[in-house]
């Protein structure tokens, strides 16, 4: 008897999220989970060699063994580092001091 499990591939755009629910062998990794998936072909600028990737928001390798109901994340690279941002909303902060001003 051939057993399976039952997971799930995520990919989010700014304005779509893409969830494929799909049941997968026992033993299958999250490399190829992603394959199998079908998600690679809706969305060819995914580069598996270059995405980080993680099971319900902590990170994984693509060879990491999936179990039941497991949510296989497929993370895009970021815009902006976020420490820039906000070193230079605090700096904008303290030159254009908030609040308090004459009415």
């Amino acid at each position: 008897m051939n057993e399976t499990i039952n997971i799930e591939v995520v990919y989010a755009l700014p304005h779509e999220q893409a969830l494929l629910r799909k049941s997968v062998p026992v033993g299958t990794t999250v490399a190829d989970a992603i394959q199998g998936s079908g998600i690679l072909q809706k969305h060819p600028e995914i580069d598996l060699a270059a995405s980080k990737l993680g099971i319900f928001g902590k990170l994984t390798k693509a060879d990491a063994v999936l179990r039941d109901k497991d949510r296989i994340e497929i993370y895009r690279p970021l815009i902006a580092d976020p420490k820039e941002v906000r070193r230079k909303r605090a700096e904008e902060g303290k030159v254009m001091k908030k609040g308090g001003g004459d009415i």
